[in-house]
């Protein structure tokens, strides 16, 4: 990035007091991260962002968004601004103006990362991609991955992450996206949205800032989508394993890679799921209306990089297999992962690790309890952890009472790691599923360590 001070002041309609020859080559708001040049945009969190200035200044920014009263002592060049996030939403706007890429969109209530990790690896076969780093999906960290895409950039692939109605509409009026895909509908933050509806309605915001000739790809599986795509003027296109513009018939699933094909074409992907079929499939459609080649679309199917921690495979330090996916859950990501695990071929125990999936109020405990439909006797044991998962301990006992399962509070998560070093065998599978919050990470690594 190269910014004049000019540039930025004129995109946030700042007030300047610096000298006019400085130039922007980045942007931060962690002080820790700034380098030589950089932007220092002071946000408010636990403690101000303003608090850190000075560390700013030592580590080389040379100019600061500032909200407060000016002090006439920093020795740095300051831009007022009322709100510096707004500010930095306001550049990410000018900048991405400037660079000229264009803007793939995608959300869901899971699958959402995996789907932009497959579609940056398709479109990188032709263009220069930038995406999402790491989870930086939200009104901080969208504005934050377009300021740090490179100024050679054609392709930007972005994720779109919400909590609460209207935080879609934000990202997207934003990025002004030209294609836009929906993953899925599921249960993910429930208790704040109401119901599915709600959900399906939030996750159509992503539509608010899309070009009008731009596409839209959608599950065919969905239909409170169906109403709500009815009058776009958008190419609408649907995906999925059974009647939808685009489907696939899986060939073999394995795990550590899904042969899949569409119409006569073979496509592989190195993970395992028909869940993730159904990512790739979006992928291929945007490959499709980027008039990609289909050894292209292959090519970067296959050997697309997952971030970490989504669906990932993993060793336990004694050799047994752990299928990590704990960065979130939902019932509906609950219930793929287990279908997946059941049907994967192992020389040992299956062994599922699952946690409290949060944020999907009233009906919780019911959600919780259903995932007993997703557990039988290829599973020889099942840790459960957190107050939630009592419902599920509950069925299981009037459904399944030969089933060996063990359940542990949240503050029990020593104890469960201890429990699971004792039983995990070399040979074993084991999968690991729960909310971020409830730091299933951290029963991972000890996993990963363990003698």
């Amino acid at each position: 990035m190269q910014l004049t001070i000019e540039e930025v002041v004129q995109a946030v309609e700042g007030i300047y007091t610096g000298a006019p020859e400085v130039v922007i080559s980045g942007v931060e708001f962690d002080s820790r991260k700034i380098v030589a040049g950089n932007l220092f945009v002071p946000l408010a969190g636990a403690r101000d962002g303003h608090e850190f200035i000075q560390q700013a200044i030592e580590n080389g920014a040379v100019a600061t968004f500032w909200s407060r009263p000016v002090d006439e002592t920093l020795e740095i060049s300051v831009i007022q601004v009322a709100d510096p996030l707004v500010a930095m939403q306001q550049l990410a706007r000018y900048y991405l103006e400037k660079v000229g890429a264009e803007v793939v969109a995608i959300t869901g209530s899971n699958g959402k990362t995996t789907t932009k990790d497959m579609t940056e690896a398709v479109l990188a076969q032709k263009f220069a991609t930038y995406k999402t780093q790491g989870n930086y999906n939200n009104n901080i960290g969208l504005p934050y991955t377009i300021l740090h895409m490179p100024e050679t950039t054609e392709k930007l692939i972005l994720e779109m992450g919400m909590d609460h109605a209207g935080e879609i509409e934000e990202l997207s009026l934003l990025a002004r996206p030209a294609v836009a895909a929906i993953t899925m509908i599921g249960e993910a933050h429930i208790e704040n949205l109401g119901s599915r509806e709600g959900i399906a309605k939030a996750k159509m915001e992503i539509v608010t800032g899309l070009s009008e000739n731009g596409l839209l790809v959608i599950p065919s599986t969905e239909p409170l989508l169906t109403p709500l795509v009815a009058d776009l003027p958008q190419t609408i296109k649907t995906f999925g394993l059974h009647e939808a513009d685009v489907t696939a018939t899986i060939v073999s699933e394995e795990k550590t890679q899904t042969i899949f094909k569409i119409g006569e074409q073979v496509m592989t992907i190195p993970v395992p799921g028909s869940y993730n079929v159904t990512n790739a499939l979006i992928a291929y459609q945007i490959g499709c209306w980027f008039n990609l080649s289909i050894e292209q679309i292959q090519t970067g199917l296959a050997n697309f990089q997952l971030t970490q921690n989504r669906t990932q495979w993993v060793k336990a330090g004694n050799g047994a297999d752990i299928l990590s996916d704990v960065y979130n859950a939902n019932p509906t990501a609950m219930g793929l992962v287990l279908d997946t695990v059941r049907n994967l071929e192992t020389t040992g125990n299956r062994i599922a690790v699952l946690a409290d999936m949060l944020e999907l109020g009233p009906d919780s405990k019911m959600m919780h309890a259903s995932m007993a439909e997703h557990v039988d006797a290829s599973f020889a044991k099942l840790f459960l952890y957190g107050e939630e998962m009592t419902a599920l301990k509950a069925r299981l006992s009037e459904e399944q009472p030969e089933m060996w399962v063990e359940l542990f509070a949240k503050d029990q998560k020593e104890q469960l790691i201890q429990s699971l070093i004792q039983t995990i065998q070399p040979t074993d599978m084991v999968v690991i599923k729960g909310s971020n919050g409830m730091g299933l990470a951290e029963v991972v690594k000890e996993l990963e360590n363990m003698k």
